[in-house]
């Protein structure tokens, strides 16, 4: 948590003059009681009605300049709070968009939502508190002590002792219920990642007709995030009762205590009365002050947890090489390559060794789980290879800059994401200086110009989150756009063809190799129709290359690629190379 203070740097003044109005506030606050004892003392008792007025005059005036007081407070408080909270979820965005694949999928997905929202949030209602309350309660606390010594001696030794009882009280719960906010916050992480995967698979749900059970899990861990934070607000609830009969108990001892000393004439009736004012002030900030360690309990168990996000270092070391450093731009090399993903019990892909020169087109075709993905994410390095090199352009991909990398390439994921805004918007991503015509012509390639001329926006037609306004063929065709727009020296297609049929799949395979800038194309499918007639054809079996070579060749040579083809076309062919 003592790390995220410097996200605090650039509201230093905000930071002192918070907690200063506070203590001017509170001072103005001290003095009421010896007002009050006056006015009994010098007033009622001595019959003078213009020293009441006088009194009471002073105390507004008190009352209204402690209320402006409080209120710049709170404004400088809440500033530097927001302003922090801003300045570190972009830090910790900016952060996250640094690590590799492997450590995002180590830490999880909904463990950063939870630490990018509820943990901030957290965080930012605590330094807010801390601002306005942190120095304010105990100045309270120990100027109602001095001030009660100022007025009787014996009297003040109850405010020590009662104030001693309470610090113990208040900080043995704190150490008590730190760790345990800590583990809710961890439930908290479970729930909501049963929540984001309950979500974003509610169509398959429904289809397998799994509601109830996965309503019977999410309440199951509902129930246990529940239990988990009635047992910690148990405890920090005992907090306020246990101050109550401690202050109340203290109060007792003290009006004996004063009687005594008023019947003996040591002490006033408005001394007694003011005695009795900071005793309850001592009460209402001590209340305060469990409220508050109880916040700042929960913010530091967040900030732990931001903390230990910030502390995870990516994998991956950025190179040196830039594009105009490499021999040739858009070959691709393998070299006896092998990986294995963090925590797996097996390697995913083994011993994989290729060439692809510049403007070719590779298929790489496989079953289900056999390494397609895995291979082609080495390129761009969102995974780094555990054995053997990648080679891009003749450089390794680890001596390259990342930046520089993957602006040279283009991926089309399996999954076809667009943004909220406008299909214009989402073709910019590829490159933000592109012409309309330059947009154009990328959509015809990718045969989406009747998706765009069909909408009466055109290139402005609003593109809701999720792209959930068009079809799965028509967001894969305008995802395949957004790359082309890039120029990339290497086009990959990982299955983003899957939702189109046959004949526009065909055309856009061909639109690709007629492109007057030709990249070098890797397309990842399932079909043997949509890798046919690429220049050579990857055939993974389990992690492993079961052949490498033309359509005819693998026909003539490979059984996997034959299996494969025969299940799609019939075995008549097959068998005739065979």
């Amino acid at each position: 948590m003592k790390k995220l203070f410097v996200y605090l740097k650039g509201y230093m003044r905000e930071c002192v003059l918070g907690p200063l109005f506070k203590l001017l506030e509170a001072s103005f606050e001290l003095i009421i009681p010896l007002l009050v004892a006056s006015i009994i003392d010098g007033g009622i008792l001595a019959g003078d009605k213009t020293h009441v007025v006088k009194m009471v005059a002073i105390m507004a005036l008190l009352g209204l300049t402690g209320l402006i007081a409080a209120v710049t407070a709170q404004y400088f408080a809440a500033k530097a709070a927001i302003g922090f909270s801003t300045r570190l979820r972009h830090a910790l965005m900016a952060h996250i968009q640094t690590l590799s694949y492997t450590e995002i999928d180590t830490v999880g997905t909904s463990t950063l939502v939870t630490r990018m929202t509820s943990d901030v949030n957290q965080v930012q209602s605590g330094v807010n508190m801390c601002l306005r309350l942190l120095l304010r309660s105990p100045f309270v606390v120990f100027g109602a002590m001095v001030m009660a010594f100022t007025i009787d001696f014996d009297c003040a030794l109850i405010f020590a002792a009662v104030i001693f009882v309470l610090c113990v009280i208040v900080f043995s719960i704190m150490l008590i219920t730190i760790p345990k906010y800590r583990a809710v916050q961890g439930q908290l992480d479970s729930v909501t990642a049963a929540t984001r995967e309950n979500l974003s698979g509610v169509r398959v749900l429904r289809a397998f007709c799994k509601e109830e059970d996965e309503q019977g899990k999410f309440e199951k861990r509902s129930r246990l995030l529940t239990r988990m934070q009635l047992s910690v607000g148990r405890i920090s609830a005992v907090m306020n009762p246990l101050t109550y009969v401690a202050i109340n108990a203290a109060v007792i001892v003290l009006i004996h205590s004063g009687a005594m000393k008023v019947q003996l004439g040591s002490l006033t009736q408005g001394e007694v009365v003011a005695l009795y004012n900071y005793m309850s002030q001592i009460l209402v900030e001590l209340v305060k002050m469990a409220n508050l360690i109880i916040l700042l309990t929960k913010a530091w168990a967040c900030g732990d947890r931001i903390s230990a996000v910030l502390a995870v270092r990516s994998s991956q070391r950025d190179g040196t090489m830039t594009l105009e450093s490499l021999e040739s731009r858009g070959s691709v090399v393998f070299e006896d390559v092998s990986l294995r993903y963090a925590g797996a019990g097996a390697e995913s892909l083994e011993h994989v060794s290729f060439c692809v020169r510049p403007g070719e087109t590779v298929g790489v075709i496989g079953g289900t789980g056999c390494g397609k993905t895995s291979l082609i994410n080495l390129i761009p390095r969102f995974y780094d290879a555990t054995e053997g090199r990648v080679l891009v352009g003749g450089a390794d991909v680890c001596d390259m800059k990342k930046e520089a990398l993957r602006e040279s390439i283009a991926v089309v994921p399996q999954k076809a994401v667009l943004f909220k805004g406008t299909i214009r918007s989402n073709l910019l991503w590829g490159n933000e200086n592109a012409t309309d015509e330059e947009l154009y012509a990328a959509l015809a390639v990718a045969q989406a110009l009747d998706v765009v001329n069909s909408k009466p926006g055109h290139l402005d037609e609003p593109v809701e989150q999720g792209g959930r306004n068009f079809s799965g063929g028509q967001r894969q065709r305008l995802t395949i756009a957004r790359a082309l727009v890039k120029k990339p020296d290497i086009l990959i297609l990982d299955d983003s063809a899957s939702a189109l049929d046959y004949a526009t799949d065909a055309s856009l395979r061909r639109a690709i190799r007629e492109m007057d800038h030709r990249p070098t194309t890797f397309i990842v499918s399932q079909r043997a129709s949509s890798v046919r007639f690429a220049d050579q054809i990857i055939v993974l079996d389990d992690g492993r290359v079961a052949g490498i070579g033309t359509h005819d060749a693998l026909l003539a040579s490979c059984p996997v690629y034959q299996e494969i083809y025969a299940s799609q076309y019939g075995g008549e062919e097959a068998e005739n190379h065979g």
